[in-house]
C-alpha cells in the first residue's frame, strides 16, 4: 500500500462512522442491488459506497436484460476505492459471471479485506437467474475464502451443496454444517442460513459459526413487498458489524438487529408505492414520517 494510501486508511480507521461498500449489480427501481444496499448502509449508520458489478434492466415485475462491464474496469473500481477509503465491511451481491467473481475475490485478497459478508445472490425475486452457473464453482472456491459471513436462503444453500434444498429445521441444521465446511476452519467464520421459503406461518434462520448453532424466529409478514430482502439484511449486516466491534457477541448482534430491521422494513413497505409486482421493502422506515391520511 502506498504512503497516501496508508494515510488515508489511517484517517478512515479512526472515523466515528463505518465506511461500507456494496459490490454488486444495479436494479433501477431501487429494490435490489448496489442501490438497496445503500440505502439499508444509510438507514443503520454507515457511510456507503458502491462498486459496479453488473447492470440489469429491471423493475419489480422482472429483469429483462443483464450487462456486465468489462472485469479491466471492476478491478480498476475496487483498487481505486480501497486505495483511498478505509472500508470497514464489504458486502457482495450479484456477481453475475465466473470472470468478475475471480475477479472480486482476487481483489479482495490483495487488499485484505475484513468483514466481508457475502450474499450468494443467484435468483431475483421474479424468478430470473442472475448468476451463470459457471460462476457457482468459482464463488466456492474463491470467494468463499474470502467471506467472514454468509447468507444464503435454502434454495441458493441446495445450489451450493449440490443438494435439494432443505424444507425442514432439521435440514437446515446439516445444511448450515455443510456450509461451514465450506468455509476457512482456521479463523472466525459464519453462516447465516434464512428459511425464508420454509412453508408455513413462522419462519427460522439458523446462525452458525462451527460451533455454536443460533435458532433466530421470526413471523411470516404476508406482503408482497418482498423484492430485495436478502440483499437489504446482508447490507444491514455488513453496516452494523463494525459498529458491534469488541462488543458482547458482536456478529450475533449485530445479526439480530439487522434482522429486526428488516422485519419492520417489510411490516411497512405498504407506505411505498412502488410498481405492480413485487414491491421493495421500506428501508427508512424508521426515519421518514408515515404519510398522513387524507382527511
Amino acid at each position: 500500500m502506498s504512503s497516501t494510501a496508508s494515510s488515508a486508511a489511517a484517517t478512515g480507521s479512526e472515523s466515528r462512522i463505518a465506511n461500507v461498500v456494496s459490490i454488486a449489480g444495479v436494479d433501477p427501481s431501487g429494490g435490489a442491488g448496489v442501490l438497496a444496499d445503500l440505502k439499508a448502509f444509510s438507514a443503520l449508520g454507515a457511510y456507503g459506497c458502491g462498486v459496479i458489478a453488473a447492470l440489469t434492466a429491471q423493475n419489480t415485475r422482472g429483469v429483462t436484460g443483464v450487462h456486465v462491464p468489462p472485469t479491466d474496469f471492476l478491478r480498476l473500481q475496487i483498487d481505486t476505492l480501497f486505495a483511498d477509503v478505509a472500508i470497514h465491511a464489504p458486502k457482495i451481491g450479484m456477481l453475475g459471471s465466473a470472470e468478475v467473481t475471480a475477479t472480486v475475490a482476487d481483489r479482495l485478497a490483495h487488499w485484505k479485506a475484513a468483514n466481508v459478508v457475502l450474499d450468494p445472490v443467484m435468483v431475483a425475486k421474479s424468478g430470473d437467474s442472475l448468476l451463470a452457473k459457471s460462476a457457482i464453482s468459482m464463488m466456492r472456491e474463491a470467494l468463499f475464502p474470502q467471506a467472514f459471513l454468509i447468507t444464503p436462503n435454502l434454495p441458493e444453500a441446495g445450489v451450493l451443496l449440490e443438494q435439494r434444498a432443505p424444507d425442514t429445521v432439521k435440514e437446515m441444521y446439516r445444511a448450515a454444517e455443510r456450509l461451514r465446511e465450506l468455509l476457512p476452519t482456521s479463523s472466525e467464520r459464519w453462516v447465516l442460513l434464512k428459511g425464508g421459503h420454509l412453508p408455513g406461518n413462522d419462519l427460522v434462520d439458523l446462525l452458525f459459526d462451527g460451533d455454536r448453532m443460533v435458532e433466530l424466529p421470526a413471523p411470516r409478514i404476508e406482503t408482497r413487498n418482498t423484492h430485495g430482502t436478502g440483499c437489504s439484511l446482508s447490507s444491514a449486516i455488513a453496516a452494523l458489524l463494525p459498529q458491534r466491534a469488541g462488543g458482547f457477541r458482536p456478529v450475533e448482534s449485530a445479526v439480530r438487529e439487522a434482522r429486526q430491521w428488516l422485519l419492520g422494513a417489510i411490516a411497512h413497505s405498504g407506505e411505498l408505492g412502488v410498481g405492480s409486482g413485487h414491491g421493495p421493502i421500506h428501508h427508512f422506515h424508521a426515519l421518514w414520517r408515515r404519510p398522513q391520511a387524507s382527511s
